[in-house]
């Protein structure tokens, strides 16, 4: 067994997975798993800049991560960042902050590789389930883009678009500073425009109409997928690999963007820093089955992050 350290720094949250890999049998055992909300994409869609406080609270969960993967002992530290540092204008200060923390220097990855390592995290245990119709449709909806990815056992198209959570809420249903509670129906078709222009540019790529079985990633879709399954509090094992009806996802998309603040907040598994994204979150979700003629959503708990860790278990690219 190999004790590897994956983290993924998105545009919304960073998160840490120490694991053990036996690259023989290809079993991967969890040693810890954690988020932490620092949205580091705070205001990069109207700026191109990584905002000081942004950068701070992401090295201070970078200060926290780094004393965990000492006390656990990893062999192999993997840090990928995603979307928002893609986009920034500072990027090289945000790498040197992570070097100087962790180091390793932070990978800023393309979407492609984005949406490569998704697919082997969320497909991985998928494979040996023979009653789910192949190909897989593997979305992770992020904050600051989605990806899409068609395969079987390995990837066949992948393909990520700047449609997420926190980039759809920021550029349609923010005014004058304050996130719209709850946002108007001109806002939300100023979104849904967005996402289904973004769904005609993933299918230049990707082959979306030939998907038999969706599967969702990430915290929008997670967060979709407790409110359905009615928990008291999260709960990783309920929610990992449950399947989430069309009309659920609709369901609950409605409720999302009709809402207040104060009613999401106080939803037992809502995280605080997801109350203010989650309707734009839940429609990128509702557009895409929509689009695809999905009945269902396959939810995993295991995504890119896993992935981040197989990789640097293997020392691949």
């Amino acid at each position: 067994m190999t004790r590897v350290a994956g983290i993924d720094c998105g545009t919304n949250a960073i998160r840490l997975l120490v694991a053990d890999c036996d690259l023989a049998t290809g079993e991967l055992v969890e040693v810890d798993r954690r988020m932490i909300i620092v949205r580091l994409g705070q205001g990069v869609d109207k700026t191109g800049r990584l905002a000081p406080e942004a950068l701070e609270r992401t090295f201070a969960a970078c200060r926290e991560y780094a004393a965990v993967i000492k006390e656990l002992g990893a062999e192999r530290v993997r840090f990928v960042a995603t979307s928002a540092s893609r986009d920034a204008e500072n990027r090289d200060e945000f790498v040197r902050g992570v070097l100087d923390i962790l180091g390793v220097e932070p990978e800023v990855i393309s979407g492609d590789q984005e949406a490569e390592f998704s697919f082997t995290g969320a497909t991985k245990e998928l494979t040996a389930h023979e009653h789910l119709e192949r190909p897989f449709l593997v979305v992770d909806i992020g904050g600051g883009s989605t990806e899409f990815v068609v395969g079987e056992e390995h990837v066949r198209a992948a393909r990520s678009v700047d449609v997420g959570c926190v980039r759809m809420t920021e550029r349609h249903l923010v005014v004058d500073g304050v996130v719209t509670d709850p946002p108007t129906e001109t806002q939300i078709a100023a979104v849904r425009a967005d996402i289904e222009a973004a769904l005609d540019l993933a299918a230049e790529t990707v082959p979306l109409a030939e998907a038999r079985t969706l599967v969702g990633l990430a915290g929008s879709v997670t967060t979709i997928a407790a409110i359905a399954l009615g928990l008291p509090e999260y709960e990783s094992a309920a929610i990992h690999h449950s399947r989430i009806s069309y009309d659920q996802v609709r369901e609950i998309t409605g409720r999302m963007l009709t809402s207040t603040h104060a009613e999401r907040a106080a939803i037992p598994v809502m995280h605080p820093g997801r109350v203010d994204v989650i309707g734009a979150g839940a429609l990128v979700l509702l557009a895409i089955m929509e689009r695809i003629g999905a009945t269902e959503v396959v939810v995993s708990e295991h995504d890119i992050l896993d992935g981040i860790a197989w990789n640097a278990a293997l020392g691949t690219g």
